[in-house]
């Protein structure tokens, strides 16, 4: 019995070694997959953000660099298969000219490409299409550009209840003056913001056809227009929604494409 106990003891020994050196060998093995996913995962986003900054310049706009996140993992599966779940765009510090000399400036121009195609040919060869199913993005714009817009003096915009709210004061004399504000009514026609205002309230308006008329004629002007600069993907806006903080702006665009000859 010592003879036999002597030959299994070494065995199982052996055994549980070569074990061992397997698992270990199978996690660097994974380690090192991992590494490589986020490695290729960062070099695809910096080069996404590379053409960008590209677009950006070409449609003579600025930001500072692009944030680009793939989401998504593993990363690699992606490459493969050729789709990709979603790509996510920040452009810090966004600003663009309108045709009318206006800069429009957004702190974040958020945008997210979903359904995206690119063949692996097409990363190999550098030849062929990336192109998104759809494109949306959203931005805030200061109430203060927005009432700069209207060259009215003293106007200031705001959000209540939902709604944006144009505020200001009408002299109707030297003594006198008149504090009033009106909702607005938001539309985008012909790719211009258009912004014009209703329901006047007004505080102590004297029965006067003369001071009335003047009232009138301040929320006339505080109607304005705002051009919408070229934006990168084709965006262009579907939605304007009066924030605290600001006129969020959601944009939108379909079958678009994101680089020639890969991302």
């Amino acid at each position: 019995m010592a003879e036999v106990y002597g030959t299994e003891r070494p065995r199982r020994r052996r055994g549980r070694k070569l074990l061992f050196v397997l698992l270990t060998l199978l996690v660097i093995l994974l380690i090192g997959l991992v590494v490589l996913d986020r490695f290729s995962n960062s070099y695809a986003e910096n080069v996404i953000a590379d053409k960008v900054t590209e677009e950006v310049a070409n449609q003579k706009a600025e930001s500072s660099r692009p944030v680009v996140t793939i989401a998504g993992v593993p990363f690699l599966t992606q490459v493969l298969a050729g789709k990709y779940e979603e790509i996510r765009i920040e452009l810090p510090d966004f600003k663009a000219q309108t045709g009318t000399g206006e800069t429009v400036r957004m702190d974040v121009l958020d945008i997210r490409a979903r359904q995206v195609t690119a063949p692996l040919s097409a990363l190999r060869s550098g030849q062929g299409e990336v192109r998104a199913g759809t494109v949306t993005g959203t931005g805030t714009l200061d109430y203060g550009l927005l009432a700069d817009a209207t060259g009215q003096q003293g106007l200031q915009l705001a959000e209540k209840d939902g709604k944006l709210v144009g505020s200001g004061v009408v002299k109707i004399s030297q003594t006198q003056e008149i504090p009033l504000s009106a909702a607005a009514e938001l539309k985008v026609v012909d790719g211009r913001v258009q912004v014009r205002f209703s329901d006047v309230t007004a505080q102590g308006v004297p029965d006067n056809p003369l001071v009335r008329t003047q009232v009138n004629s301040f929320v006339e002007r505080m109607a304005f227009e705002l051009d919408v600069p070229k934006l990168p993907l084709n965006l262009v806006i579907q939605e304007l929604t009066p924030l605290p903080d600001g006129l969020r702006v959601t944009l939108g665009a379909t079958d678009v494409p994101l680089a020639a000859g890969g991302v």
